[in-house]
């Protein structure tokens, strides 16, 4: 077992990565005899992995209940965070019980939402068992639900007291899911560090194929990218920024879609596209960077062009709805080269909407 801290002060943690934590009481620290604990999860993952979490956190003396909600980003929603409130108060959970999120970047969201909001904050304790969700969602505080005109709306920061990632779990995972995740990995080489974008380069195949070795590397350097990013700028109110690049295109993609039709990752993969077509019209990123990273995100199965049909007039008022939208103002990650990412705000609507169609089926 590895170990990547999220220095906050009295707020830091501790992300534990390895095989086969699920098993460990002591990766579940700081949880102790006599705690009362709420797992939240879904059917699929319960179907893997609940009672090896149950043995262990009733081994170590927790008293531990669960409630399942339905599986999917559609049910990443008000009623699903109602299903968690309603279950803490008829098994007379108090403000001294801890949520723990079992399962992925939705589950994450919504119990991490729960722990927030339940009697004005609990204690949450995250345990993410999809790529994605191991290597960016799970850190860092970020919690909340969709709305139907946007996603991501209704939300808090809220940072979890332990963060445990068992790598193994990473092989029940369907090979979409896990190509999804790849979108986020990525992303971390391309807007924080070029050698490990270099890496991802070489080593992309091994991690489709979930080398064990591979995958550990993979996952504690995104950890610490995410933390040392959490740490310096919590609330996003400047670097953390960047950890959005393509994210604004590929909200835009999922809300028009609907949720669920395409997986969160594979919407990113397609709006780093989209944010580096724009980039490269705006005099940064030089062609052959833009061209490594379409073949990267290709040869991990991701799609790198625009969903069928859709329109850039059907992007931009989605995308006037961003977080990042400020005074009405456009503001979108950007890269200037591998590596090096940048948030600028745009008023040059005309070159947003050619970036979309550069990369857009038709064309």
């Amino acid at each position: 077992m590895t170990s990547v801290n999220v220095e906050l002060n009295d707020r830091s943690y501790a992300i534990a990565i390895g095989e086969h934590l699920l098993r460990s009481p002591a990766a579940f620290a700081p949880l102790a005899r006599g705690d009362k604990v709420m797992i939240v999860t879904n059917p699929t993952v319960a179907g893997f992995y609940l009672d090896t979490v149950t043995r262990t956190l009733t081994s170590l003396g927790c008293e531990v209940s669960n409630v399942q909600l339905p599986d999917g980003e559609k049910f990443k929603t008000l009623d699903s965070l109602n299903l968690i409130f309603t279950a803490l108060l008829e098994q007379k959970h108090a403000r001294d019980t801890t949520v723990l999120a079992l399962g992925g970047g939705v589950i994450g969201d919504v119990a991490g939402f729960a722990a927030a909001s339940f009697q004005r904050g609990v204690r949450l304790i995250q345990v993410p068992t999809t790529l994605l969700s191991q290597v960016d969602s799970s850190v860092g505080g970020k919690t909340a639900v969709n709305h139907p005109l946007g996603k991501n709306m209704i939300g808090a920061f809220y940072q979890p007291a332990k963060v445990v990632i068992d790598t193994t779990t990473l092989s029940t995972l369907p090979m979409r899911e896990v190509c999804a995740g790849l979108a986020e990995v990525i992303k971390y080489g391309a807007i924080l560090d070029y050698a490990f974008f270099c890496w991802l380069e070489q080593n992309i195949d091994k991690l489709l194929a979930l080398e064990p070795a591979t995958l550990a590397y993979c996952i504690q350097r995104c950890c610490e990218l995410k933390a040392m990013v959490v740490a310096n700028d919590e609330k996003e109110h400047g670097q953390r920024a960047l950890l959005n690049l393509g994210h604004t295109f590929g909200h835009a993609i999922e809300t028009h879609l609907g949720y669920g039709n395409w997986l969160h990752g594979e919407a990113v993969a397609a709006g780093m596209m989209m944010a580096t077509a724009l980039s490269h019209r705006l005099g940064n990123i030089c062609q052959n960077d833009v061209s490594r990273l379409e073949r990267l995100l290709a040869r991990a199965n991701l799609p790198t062009v625009s969903p069928d049909g859709m329109t850039a007039d059907d992007y931009l008022p989605l995308m006037m709805r961003d977080k990042k939208v400020l005074k009405g103002q456009l503001r979108l990650v950007l890269l200037k080269q591998l590596g090096q990412a940048y948030v600028s705000a745009l008023n040059d609507i005309d070159s947003v909407k050619a970036a979309i169609n550069d990369c857009s089926q038709f064309d």
